[in-house]
């Protein structure tokens, strides 16, 4: 299958990189309101450019990574040149807020996958949530799968739930930077170098993430495992619990999953 982009931001480039690991990078084309963005990360892959219309009438896939206030009248250019194709292509949305019936309503008759992915994809890691149109058939949602494979974790979820999962698998990452910034400006504080101070944060969180997900503990199981009692992980617990970290980190998914809810009307 052939690949299009339209839109290579950061979400897109990030699946682009991922994408070019199990895809011959000649079968990947790439598009974007600034060509010159486009043309860097073509270079950088071994990819082609195209023209928006070039992809609509010629991939199998189409990744449609341009903003959401922005995809409807994308569409709605594309719109004769995809709906006059006998091969209906996957139509690939990230677009937060943007529902399937939206784009179905948009070019009808078209094959639809909603994705939330997260820039962690770029290097292996991600977490892609996705659901589909009945239009999907399971021949391309397999092809589609499998090509995917190197961006991480790729999770099947009913789209009324997407906004929500998005809110922490898509924007918990901007969170963990900044929980991460955070202990590091504390090690630097403490006379660790800057270097060592954010690779030790870093690496922390990557090894606490992998070992949740391997052994299938309880976060909080994991927290009581490493506090001894009296010692210093308890003491470092307890000042966040007095600087409201559980609150801040809660009221941040419900105000991403809240804007999310706004961009939809």
């Amino acid at each position: 299958m052939t690949y299009g982009f339209i839109g290579t931001g950061n979400m897109g480039g990030a699946l682009a990189r991922a994408l070019v690991k199990t895809v011959s990078p000649t079968d990947i084309f790439l598009n974007n309101r600034t060509m010159a963005r486009a043309e860097a990360l073509a270079a950088e892959l071994g990819a082609h450019c195209a023209d928006a219309e070039t992809i609509a009438s010629s991939c199998g896939c189409i990744f449609l990574g341009v903003k959401p206030h922005l995809l409807p009248g994308v569409l709605a250019q594309l719109r004769p040149t995809l709906t006059a194709r006998e091969d209906k292509p996957l139509l690939v949305s990230m677009a937060a807020g943007v529902t399937i019936a939206a784009i179905e309503q948009a070019v009808p008759g078209s094959a639809v996958v909603r994705i939330m992915p997260n820039t962690a994809c770029a290097v292996g890691a991600g977490l892609t949530l996705y659901d589909t149109n009945s239009a999907v058939t399971q021949q391309q949602l397999d092809a589609l799968l499998r090509d995917m494979a190197a961006s991480g974790r790729l999770e099947a979820l009913p789209e009324e739930l997407i906004d929500a999962g998005s809110a922490v698998a898509g924007c918990g990452g901007a969170f963990a930077c900044l929980f991460m910034e955070a202990l590091a400006d504390g090690a630097v504080t403490c006379g660790l170098p800057r270097a060592k101070a954010n690779t030790f944060a870093a690496q922390m969180l990557l090894g606490a993430a992998q070992l949740a997900l391997e052994s299938g503990k309880p976060f909080g199981l994991m927290k009581d495992e490493i506090c001894s009692p009296g010692g210093t992980t308890i003491a470092g617990v307890r000042a966040l619990e007095e600087g409201g970290l559980r609150a801040a980190a809660m009221n941040a998914v419900i105000a991403a999953y809240r804007r999310t809810l706004e961009l939809k009307q």
